[in-house]
């Protein structure tokens, strides 16, 4: 069996060999203990593609006004004092309110982002949304977010999880570009605070709901993905499920009693995937496109732990003024994550027309989603 290790490169230099970085995470020929776990290793991939001539028209985003904090979360469920914050950099998150819906937040987000772009209803000529909190298994939430905003569209669901929204972008700007949409509405959103088990403490406090969206339309071959890369590694599968209620494992009496309708995560094995593939797959988008992260005017990524992207960036040598946060109010909204942070960075003048925007997704399926943005 093979061990597997996190970068130790010498940068000494100043100077990221992204080789030597993506070399230090290949796995070693020493044999691992029997009774040490082995650790996760990130399948890598040097498949990219390019996909430009689009542009974002506008952007919008939407979060519940319930907030959440540490110290409610403490009290209730018999956290640890400050271990929350020191653990994953959050400070409080929204919960959606009990009559809301997944499709409600993200109609909310889509509105702002159309009314920012004075696009109308009758403008849009698609809709993609990326979630994996829908409304119901059966109509899509695209469906549902489709006939409350009265488009004229068709409307399809992402099923990607936290990179939900990198997939949903990719995929409605094929549509843009070759001509087959005149303008899309990509959102992300997600109520995770009706799937994580309340009374686990490493997963629950992660958590916030929440909605973004963006308005797409086609523009000169300067603008969009100069790089892009879409992952998957399935064998990761059961790092980060959510085991019942599909038709491998009906949801029955006797399953939601053992919590089985809740989702599950290592924790210690997701975080060691995370870095390994935030750091390998900005690197190869990078390398394939001729930029360097010096280029890059902003990174923003999934906002999940604190901890993953400090270690990535620290590898990465990215100074923190180049990385927008907003972990500490919000939490891990999964596919809402990018286009929350996307809008809060514009909105605060971090974006420019002609900036470098590096975006990164990652979470179950597992998934990863990486895109190096001409604004």
């Amino acid at each position: 069996m093979n061990s597997y290790t996190t970068a130790s490169v010498d940068v000494s230099d100043g100077v990221i060999d992204s080789r030597k970085v993506i070399e230090a995470l290949q796995p070693s020929s020493k044999e691992v203990p029997a009774d040490e776990e082995p650790q996760v290793r990130f399948r890598r991939t040097d498949r990219t593609a390019s996909l430009t001539g689009f542009l974002i028209r506008s952007i919008g985003s939407y979060v519940p006004g319930r907030v959440v904090t540490n110290e409610e979360l403490e009290r209730r469920y018999g956290f640890e004092e400050g271990w929350i914050k020191r653990r994953t950099g959050i400070c409080e998150r929204r919960f959606a309110a009990d009559e809301e819906s997944t499709s409600d937040l993200a109609v909310h987000a889509a509105l702002r982002a159309m009314a920012a772009g004075n696009v109308r209803p009758k403008d849009v000529d698609l809709l993609v949304v990326g979630t994996f909190t829908p409304d119901f298994t059966c109509p899509s939430t695209a469906c549902l977010v489709q006939d409350k905003l009265k488009l004229d569209a068709p409307a399809m669901d992402i099923q990607a999880a936290c990179s939900g929204f990198m997939y949903a972008l990719a995929t409605a700007a094929q549509f843009i570009v070759t001509g087959n949409a005149q303008c899309a509405l990509v959102i992300g959103a997600d109520i995770n605070s009706r799937i994580v088990k309340p009374d686990d403490q490493r997963t629950a406090p992660l958590f916030g709901d929440g909605a973004g969206a963006v308005v797409l339309q086609a523009a000169d071959r300067n603008h969009g993905l100069i790089c892009y890369q879409l992952g998957a590694d399935g064998a990761g599968g059961c790092m980060l499920d959510r085991p019942a209620g599909g038709t491998s494992l009906a949801l029955t009496p006797e399953g939601v009693a053992a919590g089985q309708h809740f989702l599950r995560m290592d924790g210690r094995a997701v975080f060691k995937w995370a870095v390994q593939a935030v750091t390998e797959s900005i690197l190869t988008v990078l390398e394939k496109s001729g930029y360097t992260t010096d280029d890059v005017s902003l990174f923003v990524l999934h906002q999940a732990n604190m901890r993953i992207i400090d270690h990535a960036m620290k590898v990465l040598r990215i100074p923190a003024e180049k990385v927008y946060n907003n972990l500490d109010r919000v939490g891990n909204t999964s596919a809402a994550s990018i286009p929350l942070a996307l809008d809060g960075a514009f909105g605060e003048g971090k974006i420019r027309e002609g900036d470098l925007v590096l975006m990164c997704g990652f979470g179950a399926g597992l998934t990863w989603g990486t895109g190096l943005f001409r604004w």
